[in-house]
């Protein structure tokens, strides 16, 4: 299953009409351009203007929209803010504008929240001059975070990110390991290293599913969803028994629960409580296949004629695990325990680098 890019949800303030006048410009052309737009007015002189304080206003913003743009003087940005700070993996990208719109500043969350990426947007529509400060991007240099970003991953041991950025500014190797094939050129500074104990740098980055997989001495991981867990289960199965079954799971295979992209089952399955608890408190969709559906699956399946008198099939745990893997392959065979089955496949993916 390929992520497909959501439209940003976007709110834009402004304090003068002045300000007004730029920010109507930049909401048509966010909007043009796909973006999700709602526009405030904060100024006794313009109406519809809003009741509560500019630190109110942002602080019912942060964590509903993707990015806030300021378009007035960059000490109310950060005064209003500053309340609401907490990490780069999960701020909202902030931008400022003056009234007039000749700057346009990535405030916060440049990388991972887009921050930077949103100010050149503003800057082209607006034609101001867009004002970036991360160094990895004044040097044009590979950004860690931005290449987890863009392929929809997770990041972690966000302490060793930094690191990375830091030797590559310092003009030090970087390695790079991945369990999946890449396309595109290696950026420069990043060190190939296909096995783990080949490599001259201490630093370096980790494409992988795998929790053990740390190839450096100070080792980013970066998390692809790409395994489908399928399950199966008798009916009416304690949902705390399922989800410790699939935890137990992940765990026997040193899988990473991030690298779970999604829950399968049969159809007749789709509303067994601990299945759906289950898909809720990960976040994943549930999804569920027909029995001549999981019949047609392609591969080898550990058979068993008990499901088959009570589905159809002979297998539900590793057929709906390798369909919804959109035919790729198990990874880890069928578990059962307490009453559940579990399996795990992969999809087919790779590493894009621009």
């Amino acid at each position: 299953m390929k992520q497909e890019e959501q439209s940003m949800q976007i709110s834009i303030i402004c304090f003068s009409l002045t300000g007004y006048t730029t920010a109507v410009k930049l909401e048509e052309g966010l909007r043009k351009a796909g973006s999700n737009v709602l526009l405030f007015k904060k100024s006794r002189y313009l109406e519809d203007s809003i009741t509560e304080s500019t630190g109110e206003w942002t602080g019912s913003h942060f964590d509903a929209d993707d990015g806030i743009i300021f378009v007035g003087a960059c000490g109310i940005a950060v005064r209003s803010i500053a309340p609401y700070v907490t990490s780069k993996k999960s701020d909202p990208a902030v931008v400022v504008i003056d009234e007039c719109g000749k700057f346009v500043i990535s405030l916060l969350s440049g990388h991972l929240g887009g921050a930077n990426e949103l100010a050149l947007e503003a800057a082209e529509l607006l034609g101001a001059v867009p004002v970036v400060t991360t160094a990895t991007d004044l040097h044009d240099q590979f950004a860690v975070d931005v290449f987890a970003k863009k392929n929809h991953c997770e990041i972690f041991n966000m302490k060793a990110a930094k690191e990375v950025s830091a030797a590559l500014l310092a003009g030090k190797s970087v390695g790079f390991y991945s369990e999946f094939p890449y396309v595109g050129k290696l950026p420069e500074g990043l060190q190939e290293c296909i096995l783990e104990g080949n490599c001259l740098p201490e630093i370096g980055v980790a494409v992988t599913i795998h929790s053990s997989c740390r190839p450096f001495a100070s080792t980013v991981q970066i998390i692809p969803d790409v395994v489908t867990l399928g399950m199966g289960c008798r009916k009416n199965k304690e949902a705390d028994v399922i989800i410790e079954e699939a935890s137990a799971c992940l765990e026997d295979a040193d899988i990473y629960r991030q690298a779970v992209e999604k829950l399968t089952s049969i159809s007749i399955k789709k509303k067994e409580t601990g299945l759906v608890e289950l898909a809720e408190k990960w976040q994943i969709p549930f999804v569920t296949f027909e029995e001549n559906e999981l019949k047609d699956a392609e591969g080898e399946f550990t058979p068993s004629e008990f499901v088959k008198t009570i589905t159809g099939v002979n297998n539900v745990c590793e057929r709906s695990a390798v369909l919804g893997a959109e035919q790729g392959r198990l990874i880890k065979k069928k578990t059962g325990r307490n009453g559940v089955t579990t399996a795990l496949a992969l999809r087919n993916w790779e590493v894009h680098f621009e």
